[in-house]
């Protein structure tokens, strides 16, 4: 994945949290990165199975009611 192109953002933050990240050498921005790139992931995921939501409940119910093509084809 090639690298993506940077802008500044401004943001506050708790005086104490940023004060222990500056003592422990935490590298705020790319720990904002991870954080919102995991966060947003986390919401497209939800996004995803909400706009499913009607064809995942639907191949549910024909799974329970005609179960799966290879059920005959099992050997255990």
């Amino acid at each position: 994945m090639s690298a993506q192109p940077k802008k500044p953002a401004n943001l506050t933050v708790r005086a104490d949290l940023l004060e222990e990240a500056r003592a422990r050498k935490i590298n705020l921005s790319q720990t904002l990165e991870n954080a919102l790139a995991a966060e947003l992931k986390k919401r497209r995921e939800a996004e995803w199975l909400e706009q499913n939501k009607a064809a995942i409940e639907a191949y549910n119910r024909h799974i329970e009611r005609d179960g799966l093509w290879s059920d005959g084809l099992r050997l255990f």
